[in-house]
């Protein structure tokens, strides 16, 4: 009896030990319940920001799968009274989850026709075979393509061929390497720091425009704003590959081999045959209508439509993508919007907004820096938390009800919500790499960081050096 007993306490604080972070989760929630509710702060709200609370620390520390927290999200929602059962799910479920479910089952596709080893070899010709130019490569193009496109689209086209690459290194796609992580946060933060670019690079873009022209403050049009933003977004390129490669760099300085690889596999392949030819045709199908369609229909209809058109020609069979595709990330990502659409009507972000302008009023004297300071900060970490169209949608509104120069102001909070370098559910593209299960979630912190105060650096000196020439 006392060897069972020993046993039994022996497994108990192995299980605590291993499981130390979600028991501590448990207890800050549960004493963050039984606080006082903020003046200022609906009980909804409170209860809201206690379900961020746990997610954060759940996601960061890994104590449980990810998809297990995309759950717990929305059964904390129900159980904690923020919404009924019927509003969880119909905020679950959006165009954007959408989105990322047609793109990563249009990646799959990709592969599986092996169009990502011609689209590999397209890129190692522009780059070389130097590891470092490689990244670089994939951080500009990724960045450039996306300022015009959209992030999600241009991570989705992006994905295979990076997976391409890797294996013809001779790298196994199955387990981390530093290369895997390397090339795949090449791709997701050149997307993130692309978005910023031009009005069609992100949908916050286009709200700070639409809220700018609705208060009579000013009309920016789409080359006024590639005036404010482009030059931030080529300083930072060579900024984001940097990081990237003094924080990942990878054994291989050189993928000769890779490159060698994937030219005699391309070759062997010989000319795209007609399955090849019907995927390229049907992938610029979604692709014009991304650009041309999603005003319209959305962005995850036109990508649905492209995986009906691939299965519909017999290009890929359903057991491939359900087999092949991540579906704990569609879950994740539908949790974190509704998460993010709870707190935009709980009131939880407004009162988070009203807080900081409040404590930042009392570290400056200048107001100047006090707007730019509250716009910049709060909105780059509640990207890392919402969406960046619902954090500017949020603080929109309050940024340009402040005082000061509206456009510096409504610019800056729109650029710093692309800042979403720092967790998995920051933004589609963060998640769309994660999928791959190559890249952890203290990955995005060991690079996100980095680039985190860097960008808001470069931000500074942007918007007090260079725009002030421009209003």
């Amino acid at each position: 009896m006392l060897g069972i007993s020993n046993q039994f306490l022996n497994n108990l604080l192995f299980w605590i030990s291993r499981k130390k972070w979600l028991i501590a989760t448990f207890f800050i929630s549960i004493t963050i319940f039984y606080l006082p509710t903020p003046d200022g702060l609906s009980a909804e709200g409170h209860r809201t920001l206690i379900i961020v609370v746990t997610a954060l620390i759940l996601i960061i520390s890994e104590s449980i799968p990810i998809p297990a927290v995309a759950i717990l999200i929305l059964i904390m929602e129900v159980v904690l009274g923020v919404d009924t059962a019927d509003g969880v799910a119909s905020s679950f479920m959006s165009d954007a989850v959408f989105f990322i479910m047609g793109s990563l089952m249009l990646a799959v596709a990709i592969v599986h026709q092996g169009l990502d080893k011609h689209l590999a070899l397209g890129i190692v010709a522009l780059t070389g075979n130097k590891t470092w130019r490689i990244s670089f490569g994939f951080v500009a193009v990724s960045a450039i393509m996306a300022s015009f496109i959209g992030e999600h689209t241009v991570a989705a086209m992006m994905l295979p061929v990076a997976l391409s690459l890797i294996k013809n290194s001779g790298i196994s796609i199955d387990r981390s390497s530093r290369l895997s992580t390397l090339l795949l946060f090449s791709i997701a933060y050149g997307c993130a720091l692309g978005s910023i670019g031009t009005p069609s690079g992100g949908g916050r873009n286009a709200i700070m425009i639409g809220y700018l022209a609705e208060f009579g403050l000013a009309n920016i049009s789409y080359l006024d704003w590639m005036k404010y933003a482009y030059p931030m977004l080529l300083l930072e390129i060579p900024l984001a590959a940097c990081i990237l490669w003094f924080t990942f760099t990878p054994e291989k300085k050189i993928m000769d081999s890779a490159v060698r690889k994937l030219k005699v596999n391309v070759a062997k392949s010989g000319s795209l045959n007609n399955n090849q030819k019907l995927s390229i045709i049907v992938f610029v199908c979604v692709f014009l209508g991304w650009i041309f369609l999603s005003p319209k229909i959305g962005l995850g209809i036109v990508a649905l439509s492209g995986v009906f058109l691939y299965l519909s020609f017999r290009l890929i069979e359903w057991n491939d993508i359900a087999t092949r595709m991540n579906w704990g990330i569609v879950i994740l990502f539908g949790s974190a919007i509704s998460l993010g659409i709870q707190m935009k009507e709980t009131g939880a972000a407004f009162w988070l907004a009203e807080s900081f302008l409040e404590y930042f009023q009392t570290l400056f004297n200048d107001m100047t820096v006090v707007r730019w300071s509250f716009s910049v900060i709060l909105s780059s970490i509640l990207t890392n938390l919402l969406s960046n169209a619902a954090t500017v949608a949020v603080l929109g509104p309050i940024v340009l009800d402040m005082g000061g120069d509206p456009v510096i102001l409504g610019m800056a909070t729109s650029v710093a919500s692309a800042f979403a370098y720092l967790t998995i559910v920051a933004s589609p593209t963060c998640m769309i790499i994660h999928s791959t299960g190559l890249v952890s979630s203290s990955d995005f912190f060991k690079a996100g960081w980095k680039l985190f105060f860097a960008s808001i650096v470069l931000l500074f000196l942007i918007s007090f050096i260079y725009w002030p020439t421009l209003t």
